[in-house]
């Protein structure tokens, strides 16, 4: 179903985490569950995947997440803004040391100027430490080629914020 080296890159992951003993949750919008998805085709991932939230519409976000909806107002959903929030409500919800959040436009609709399609924000949340965001622009380069290049750029950030 996935890339081979998507799943050595998972299977790297879970076992770093592991060995550390540290538990992730997942708030996934424009990936729709895949990145957690990704992570449990891994023996052994529920020692590392505490629990993922699916939250495609703004309302979700509100609901599961505790996105402010001011902020959904002021920035749409697809913004830094809202990855941080996603990502640092995920982490006050789970039992979990790291929170990973994706929100974006995959496509083949629902670009424009100043959003494109292909642009996604991935939200990273750590105990203890501030939420952070990463902005990808991926182009226009078909609906399961952003999604799958989100969960690239989501283990890529997971690794640079786990803890030691």
């Amino acid at each position: 179903m996935f890339p081979a080296p998507l799943i050595d890159e998972a299977g790297r992951l879970v076992a770093a985490f592991r060995a550390r003993g540290t538990k992730i949750v997942t708030a996934e919008s424009c990936t729709g569950g895949l990145l957690a998805a990704v992570l449990t085709e891994i023996a052994g991932s529920s020692d590392v995947l505490e629990r993922g939230f699916v939250t495609y519409s703004n309302a979700a976000k509100q609901q599961e997440l505790g996105v402010a909806g001011e902020l959904l107002a002021r920035y749409g959903a697809v913004s830094a803004e809202v990855a941080q929030a996603m990502a640092a409500g995920a982490l006050a919800r789970a039992a979990a040391d790291v929170a990973i959040s994706t929100t974006g436009i995959a496509g083949p609709g629902g670009g424009s100027a100043a959003k494109p399609i292909g642009l996604v924000y991935l939200g990273a949340a750590v105990i203890g430490r501030p939420a952070t965001h990463v902005a990808c622009r991926f182009g226009d380069i078909g609906r399961a080629a952003v999604r799958q290049k989100s969960i690239e750029a989501a283990f890529a950030l997971l690794w640079q914020v786990q803890p030691a």
